[in-house]
């Protein structure tokens, strides 16, 4: 899967471990998705799985990881061979992405691009059309230029940058026993008024950094739309237009409390950062009030750019790193019993909930 900030590859058995407290398996709601992580590992343990995000890249990984059933792997693996002989194609994304940003080589970057043609001519289903566009975002993220996000690109190209691109076979699971996955591509507040589920999963957005700020280039590969762009990183105009009330200080105490109160999942599972916006005691005391409350910790290391510190375009360090970890507290919201043990051995630490 792409590198991503926020990803929860290592809090992944904790959640799994809160899950497995459950009595019976059935839907379960990851409704800030990213890179599906979260949702491939409890589809693989049996749920049906529910996506939503509302980035259109994280709905193509969404429907990629998750939704996919292994049983369409033998349609996928002679286009991903088709694909993997085009030659290179130098064109728009060439220019914008690898010469007047530096994301990837332009070898890489005409790649890329003959690919994507070939992707929108083949006019594949949508299903099978996002498990390319997700091969070739991952193949792509596989020889990228930067520290994780799109924020900026390194000053010299990094060595996996020079490595030649190359789509690979794609991983699909098992359709669950309990029915087919979805993906939807909806603002949050509107997904928890129109999806349902037995346990839900939320790892909203905690500060200023939007993700589609910090992933656009995936944005721009899976929309395919030429976009305006601005700035030395080259970003989608539409990164200054597509606001959340959980990007906002301001906003996102009432963003978290019209989420609680239009959700209906009576297990909730709630990832935040002590980075976030909303202090530790304020955000616990809000979800306290939708119910039997229990809290855990984990430390966490923060994600490479942060521990590099601040540079100038120059090159030239002009900040110093704060620290190199935070706190991530995992919420879980309902009637269900948690066992320390299954926790414990992950890391994770039982804390008393605190009050605003």
């Amino acid at each position: 899967m792409i590198k991503y900030l926020g990803s929860k590859r290592l809090l992944i058995p904790g959640i799994q471990a809160v899950v497995n407290g459950v009595p019976e398996k059935g839907r379960f709601l990851d409704l800030f998705s990213g890179t599906s992580r979260v949702g491939h590992a409890m589809k693989s343990s049996g749920w049906q799985v529910i996506l939503n995000d509302w980035n259109r890249y994280a709905w193509v990984l969404a429907n990629a990881h998750v939704v996919c059933d292994s049983d369409r792997l033998g349609e996928v693996q002679p286009i991903i061979d088709h694909l993997n002989a085009l030659p290179g194609k130098d064109g728009w994304f060439t220019e914008t992405y690898c010469r007047k940003s530096r994301y990837f080589t332009p070898e890489n970057g005409a790649r890329i691009e003959a690919i994507r043609e070939e992707i929108e001519k083949l006019d594949p289903d949508e299903e099978l059309k996002c498990v390319l566009l997700a091969e070739l975002m991952e193949a792509a993220d596989r020889v990228d230029s930067t520290v994780g996000v799109q924020m900026a690109y390194l000053k010299k190209w990094s060595k996996r940058s020079l490595q030649p691109l190359r789509l690979r076979t794609p991983q699909l699971l098992p359709k669950s026993p309990l029915g087919k996955a979805q993906a939807h591509c909806l603002e949050a507040q509107e997904a928890a008024l129109q999806l349902e589920a037995d346990v839900a999963y939320l790892d909203p957005p905690y500060n200023q950094h939007k993700y589609i700020g910090n992933y656009h280039v995936w944005e721009t590969l899976v929309l395919w739309d030429e976009p305006e762009v601005y700035g030395v990183a080259c970003k989608r105009t539409d990164c200054r237009e597509k606001r959340s009330d959980f990007n906002s200080k301001p906003g996102i105490h009432q963003a978290m409390t019209h989420l609680m109160e239009n959700l209906s999942a009576p297990i909730k599972i709630i990832s935040f950062s002590d980075e976030g916006y909303l202090p530790r005691p304020e955000m616990e005391s809000l979800l306290e009030k939708h119910g039997n409350l229990q809290v855990l910790s984990r430390i966490h290391p923060r994600y490479v750019g942060a521990r590099i510190g601040i540079h100038a375009p120059s090159g030239e360090k002009v900040g110093k790193v704060t620290h190199v970890k935070n706190t991530e507290y995992l919420y879980i919201l309902g009637d269900l019993k948690v066992e320390a043990e299954d926790l414990t051995s992950h890391g994770w630490l039982f804390e008393e909930p605190l009050s605003a």
